[in-house]
């Protein structure tokens, strides 16, 4: 597992968890429920890592909604900080963007 990852999920578990005013945007804006971005967080997968972000190191997930649909879950850890785990963006990946597996972007 990545271990920024591994220190988003710590952080999610122990409630230190915010959210971008980008995020909160793009939740609304997908009609993504913010229980979902975080409730998911234990099964989400890797699609790739920033582990160097200018920001400070962050993750593209995957995870799933409530119906089981895609979600990929930008989520970081601000730079020279121990939290909170941010949710920085999330969106409804499209199908004529990335893979089948919503894993690799076309």
């Amino acid at each position: 597992m990545s271990d920024v990852l591994a220190r988003i999920r710590f952080l999610v578990g122990r409630g230190d968890i915010a959210a971008s005013v980008h995020g909160f945007r793009e939740l609304a804006a997908d009609g993504i429920l913010s229980d979902e971005a975080i409730g998911g967080i234990g099964s989400a997968v890797v699609v790739e890592e920033y582990p160097e972000a200018f920001k400070g190191p962050s993750v593209l997930v995957l995870q799933r909604d409530r119906e089981g649909k895609p979600l990929h879950i930008l989520w970081g850890i601000p730079k020279g900080a121990d939290g909170p785990a941010t949710i920085i963006t999330a969106y409804r990946p499209k199908p004529s963007r990335w893979s089948s597996d919503f894993m690799r972007r076309k």
